[in-house]
């Protein structure tokens, strides 16, 4: 399949054909279990203290019986505080945790490569659908085809004032637009906890080098960049839910093409 590859000015500057990878038939399974899967990558081990909540004088009243009180342990001592109160096991108030989480608890879930792969060629596929780049929730009213090919001039682009104009010239910018709306503060636990605002995903922008192009991205709402080599579906994909709005560089489309989807292997075995 040809796609037109497209100025920074957003006009028509020749075509190219993409690789047989955008032919992968869309997996939405597969591309939710390869991300759940790579997402706990990132997740940070817990622990508890070993004595927590079990740092205290308390004793059973067991077995001596007959004074309508329960046989937990209770503080010792006289004279006020939390004498008289439970403490040391975990039915209680202020008692320890009963199945406390450990830091050698295996959280880094395997995922097998030919299934990994598959899933970032099925997610590739996905952003020549307009149907779910829509349904995603992407305003490309005024984008005729998918996916998006750029020259290779964008990435010498270092400044957000120049990169929100090729935006605009590539009809974009409404786009971005659409995360304005969520901007307001929001308050209560997420303000407290350092999230006091939560903005969305936009456009995609994968180029063969993302050195000058990853800094004029950093004002832009929702925007981002990543290098062709190190595409994941953990980008192609957010929240596990395919696709994305993704713009492509020429050069990146060179770089895609070495990428052999494992499903079209075995088609070419089967014949």
């Amino acid at each position: 399949m040809k796609v037109p590859v497209l100025s920074t000015t957003g006009s028509v500057d020749g075509d190219i054909e993409l690789p047989l990878v955008f032919s992968t038939p869309v997996r939405n399974d597969l591309i939710h279990r390869a991300y759940i899967h790579l997402e706990s990558h990132s997740f940070q081990r817990q622990g508890r203290y070993p004595n927590a909540g079990m740092d205290v004088v308390a004793e059973s009243n067991s077995p001596p019986t007959g004074h309508h009180q329960a046989r937990v342990a209770r503080m010792a001592g006289g004279g006020g505080g939390r004498q008289g109160q439970a403490g040391g096991v975990a039915m209680v108030r202020k008692g320890r945790q009963a199945h406390p989480p450990t830091s050698e608890r295996v959280i880094y879930k395997m995922l097998n490569k030919k299934e990994n792969k598959l899933a970032l060629c099925s997610a590739l596929a996905a952003t020549t659908s307009s149907t779910l780049v829509k349904l995603r929730g992407h305003k490309i009213d005024k984008i005729t085809t998918l996916p998006l090919v750029v020259s290779d001039q964008i990435e010498s682009v270092s400044k957000s004032k120049e990169l929100a104009k090729i935006l605009d010239s590539l009809n974009l910018t409404q786009d971005v637009d659409r995360l304005r709306n969520r901007l307001k503060g929001r308050s209560g636990k997420p303000l407290l906890r350092g999230r006091k605002t939560k903005v969305g995903k936009s456009i995609l922008l994968v180029v063969k080098d993302s050195k000058n192009l990853a800094k004029a991205s950093g004002s832009l709402l929702g925007v981002d960049v990543v290098d062709a080599k190190n595409l994941s579906v953990l980008d192609l994909a957010p929240g596990a839910q395919p696709v994305r709005l993704t713009v492509f560089s020429k050069g990146a489309i060179e770089e895609i093409s070495k990428i052999k989807s494992p499903h079209l292997e075995i088609l070419v075995t089967t014949k």
